[in-house]
């Protein structure tokens, strides 16, 4: 295929939120049956992309986020976009679901029950309202816990909303914590508000 450049930018360009490799493959075999694309063809692809992007003519560039590809305004031209954001005059999360959003970024998978012994108040608004907005998502249950609990884990669209590949890149609670609050996560909501991210919306808080 000689513009499958051309396809695999418009794949990334077209999706809000990050394109894998595979994914790519996929929409590329089942597209244009008759061709042959190996995973390595792709490589190179991207690679290209990604130098094509870097060039100071282009406001966007190609970043590898989530385990895929997205494409992200460079930094100097985020103060002109945050700008435009605050004009959609959209409301952050709420303290509650900000604390119980840190909690399980930095402890899950966890249960609700582990949440709320750590915060000390029902989570049961809060979590729903994080799976209605796909920051969270259930990992599994508690198989050999009475009631079998559910657990909660954050989601690729967290990932893309922090710019991160994964909950290891969130700043280390050793770094950020003072002495005498370093055996707990008191301080976690501080840490993930001060990240710079995207506004969400938010409804009535608890």
């Amino acid at each position: 295929m000689e513009n499958l450049h051309q396809h695999i930018e418009a794949l990334i360009f077209s999706s809000e939120i990050a394109v894998s490799r595979a994914e790519i493959y996929e929409c590329i075999k089942k597209a244009f049956p008759e061709y042959t694309v190996d995973d390595q063809l792709i490589d190179q692809h991207l690679s290209d992309i990604a130098a094509k992007y870097k060039a100071d003519f282009f406001s966007f560039e190609l970043r590898v986020i989530g385990g895929g590809y997205q494409f992200f305004t460079k930094p100097q031209y985020h103060e002109t976009i945050s700008v435009l954001i605050g004009m959609k005059e959209k409301k952050r999360l709420s303290t509650a679901a900000l604390e119980t959003l840190s909690i399980i970024a930095y402890k899950g998978p966890i249960t609700r029950g582990e949440c709320e012994a750590i915060r000390g108040v029902n989570c049961d608004y809060s979590v729903q309202k994080l799976l209605e907005k796909e920051l969270i998502e259930v990992a599994g249950r508690v198989e050999d816990a009475v009631g079998r609990p559910v657990l909660y884990k954050v989601t690729p669209l967290f990932l893309d909303y922090f710019g991160i590949n994964s909950t290891m890149e969130l700043p280390k609670l050793k770094d950020v914590l003072t002495p005498d609050t370093e055996n707990t996560v008191g301080d976690v909501p501080e840490v993930i508000s001060d990240i710079q991210t995207p506004s969400v919306e938010e409804g009535a808080g608890e």
